[in-house]
């Protein structure tokens, strides 16, 4: 059961992997906001730091369980994934689509389920440096 469970969290990983680093974290940070398949009327730089974020949480999700490094990096880059799209979803409700509200809620909640489910299956004290502070 546990190796399906694993499975199924790195088919989940990695869509949502793609779908923020694609579909969602690129477009914000190749093409001007006016450019963008659903335009966002915010200043240029702040579509930038959103299409980092979502990039870098991306990355987070999958690059920690690839090179075996800081796997804990992974539910933290989840939930706050997670947090960005529900500012995601209230920001679409405020324009008007509650239809992409709600795509951005349900991504959402999958990034939670990564979130709660890394967490739980993160090993304890894995990302603690080794050294003075380390054996204490």
């Amino acid at each position: 059961m546990r190796d399906k469970t694993n499975v199924l969290l790195w088919v989940l990983q990695t869509l949502l992997a793609v779908f923020f680093a694609l579909a969602s974290g690129l477009p914000k940070l190749i093409l001007p906001a006016d450019q963008l398949p659903m335009p966002i009327p915010l200043a240029q730089s702040f579509v930038w730091f959103i299409g980092v974020c979502e990039v870098l949480g991306a990355l987070g999700l999958v690059l920690p369980g690839i090179l075996r490094i800081r796997p804990g990096i992974t539910a933290l880059a989840a939930a706050c994934l997670a947090a960005l799209t529900i500012c995601a979803a209230v920001y679409q409700l405020v324009g008007g689509r509650p239809g992409s509200a709600a795509f951005a809620i349900a991504v959402g909640a999958f990034c939670a389920v990564v979130a709660h489910s890394r967490r739980r299956s993160a090993p304890r004290g894995a990302a603690r440096p080794a050294g003075v502070l380390g054996a204490v």
